[in-house]
């Protein structure tokens, strides 16, 4: 029980994708970086290399446990780039990262009596549904040759 309440909590979501969404910005931005050394970079090929090549510490074919050698070694992959990288270089990136990211976000819960108005219906001011329009429009538009 306490488990799915933990899975339905929209504000952990949103923090868990965005921590994915930070990381995955800031790896981007360190593979870009020159003094970020090569040899760091290449973990990550190496990493995407394991996950397509047919050779597997798991096999594939045991339903469950192939994929999740697979997730294990792509996020160890992707931790280690960001271990092996300079601290400073990280921690540069990092700061820009903030510096954009910075907000705060809320959960707007909806309304369980909230009208919500059908095809051609406008809400009033009031919030009562108003009808639909029935008057043709009679705007002209003008001709296309200046007339």
């Amino acid at each position: 029980m306490a488990e799915n309440k933990r899975l339905d909590d929209p504000e952990r979501t949103a923090g868990l994708l965005a921590e994915i969404a930070r990381q995955s910005r800031l790896i981007m931005r360190l593979l870009g970086d020159r003094r970020v050394p090569v040899w760091p970079k290449l973990i990550i090929p190496a990493t995407f290399v394991y996950i397509v090549s047919p050779i597997d510490l798991l096999p594939d074919p045991i339903l469950g446990l192939g994929q999740i050698d697979d997730i294990a070694v792509l996020l160890i992959g992707l931790k280690l780039f960001v271990e092996l990288c300079p601290t400073d270089v990280v921690r540069e990136h990092l700061d820009a990262l903030a510096s954009v990211i910075d907000g705060s976000y809320r959960v707007v819960k909806e309304e369980q009596n909230e009208k919500v108005p059908a095809q051609g219906e406008l809400l009033a001011p009031e919030g009562e549904l108003s009808p639909p329009r029935t008057e043709p429009r009679t705007e002209r538009l003008p001709a296309a040759d200046g007339e």
